[in-house]
């Protein structure tokens, strides 16, 4: 059974950067911010190449943000998805972003748009939340708008390609795995370890700059939520003290295992 997978991205800052926001608090200063695509769908896009692999096919990617972000379309293509799609729009400048309910639905109308002139995907797939905002709406709204089911924290799976197509997803519990069966067409958030990407090869690299990168304009949808400003966590200090040195250091570390309750 060939396979049509579509996978949504996100172009994120590099995760473990610090992060640091304009005098106002109303956004992100980027000037030393290097970006990437969100992690989980990292994985999302490799898994979507394994199962082409597998069962023969296309991969598409598909991202909803500003000019810059066609380079994480690029690099999916670089590893071996066979088409792109980039959303955009003119309020979406540098790393300013939509709120969930209006990316959702700029994504669902123009996977509806594709499928209406190629096809119905058979697999559409997200990272189970974005690496910057995490608010884990995107996929189910736009499983919610195409009518299909959909299943988050997925961390394996298994396409059959008897009686139409089905998959059998699994995530992790706190007593082992929960076991999803899905009649195709249908969505899947994805996790983080469901696999280990692989890197772009240098004639992936020469095929990505030359790709064709489809190009739709989305008008954002009125209401969802208003983003008022932005403010750090309290980071963390972990301070460091010398018990002392040698035999001199031994009552003072009883001392300290006595106050943890270990004696």
């Amino acid at each position: 059974m060939a396979l049509r997978i579509l996978v949504c991205v996100k172009r994120v800052p590099a995760p473990g950067a610090r992060i640091t926001l304009t005098a106002d608090h109303s956004a992100i200063d980027v000037k030393n911010l290097g970006f990437t695509t969100s992690p989980h769908e990292e994985c999302a896009v490799e898994e979507a190449i394994r199962l082409v692999e597998r069962h023969g096919g296309e991969a598409t990617v598909l991202t909803l943000g500003a000019a810059e972000a066609e380079e994480q379309l690029r690099y999916a293509i670089s590893v071996g998805v066979v088409k792109a799609v980039h959303v955009s729009h003119p309020s979406l400048i540098g790393e300013s972003d939509w709120d969930p309910q209006a990316t959702a639905a700029a994504l669902a109308d123009t996977i509806a748009s594709i499928e209406a002139a190629d096809g119905a995907f058979d697999l559409i797939l997200f990272g189970n939340e974005s690496a910057d905002a995490g608010g884990f709406q995107v996929g189910v709204r736009v499983a919610r708008k195409l009518g299909r089911p959909i299943v988050n924290g997925i961390k394996s799976i298994t396409v059959s390609s008897g009686d139409g197509g089905a998959v059998t997803a699994q995530r992790e519990s706190t007593s082992g795995f929960e076991v999803y069966n899905l009649r195709l067409p249908a969505v899947l958030g994805v996790k983080e370890g469901l696999n280990l990407p692989r890197y772009p090869t240098l004639p992936g690299r020469l095929k990505s700059k030359k790709a064709e990168v489809a190009a739709i304009v989305a008008e954002p949808v009125a209401g969802g939520l208003l983003t008022e400003s932005f403010d750090n966590a309290a980071e963390l200090v972990v301070q460091t003290t010398m018990l002392g040195t040698g035999e001199d250091a031994a009552p003072a570390i009883v001392d300290l295992i006595e106050r943890l309750g270990l004696l």
